[in-house]
């Protein structure tokens, strides 16, 4: 009997309660916004604008870790020169890094 006394909500508490956790959901939804969501998102736009930004001649490493000169561009592909005269398509989305020349420098 005691127990059951025990776990009953007691007078104004339980708005208290209510009131604090749903400031516990606020402030970890915000951390996950601010640790997760949101860098994702900076990133995921930082590999568009680069995707946009590819010109033929730019040498570039691929999701598979393909080493190539762009030779060509379609509207969702790339034509890659991997050496030899060798030319492979892939998708846009498989260009991982575009390297930098070290005559830009």
């Amino acid at each position: 009997m005691e127990i059951l006394l025990a776990m009953a909500p007691q007078g104004e508490q339980g708005g208290g309660g209510m009131i604090s956790t749903l400031i516990m959901f606020g402030a970890i939804f915000a951390i996950f916004y601010f640790m997760i969501i949101r860098p994702q998102q900076k990133r995921a736009k930082e590999q568009k604008a680069m995707l946009e930004a590819i010109q033929k001649g730019d040498k570039v490493v691929l999701t598979g870790g393909l080493h190539g000169t762009i030779a060509g561009l379609e509207e969702k592909a790339v034509l890659i020169d991997v050496g030899n005269n060798i030319k492979m398509k892939f998708e846009r989305s498989a260009v991982a890094v575009v390297l930098k020349d070290s005559s830009d420098k």
